[in-house]
């Protein structure tokens, strides 16, 4: 049986979603939105290499 409403995992995973968005919102006032995709774009090979190294 599914559990239903709102646990601690979900609460989290929201509030990191929307605190993304919120920095897109604000790189997209400040027209620094080149660098936000960049910067994003080399954090996810970056992450996955050392999730790897420190297994």
């Amino acid at each position: 049986m599914a559990k239903k409403g709102w646990t601690i995992p979900k609460v989290r995973r929201e509030l990191y979603r929307s605190g993304r968005v919120l920095g897109d919102v604000q790189a997209g006032r400040t027209h620094t939105m080149g660098k936000r995709i960049a910067r994003r774009a080399m954090g996810r090979p970056a992450g996955r290499l050392l999730g790897r190294l420190f297994r």
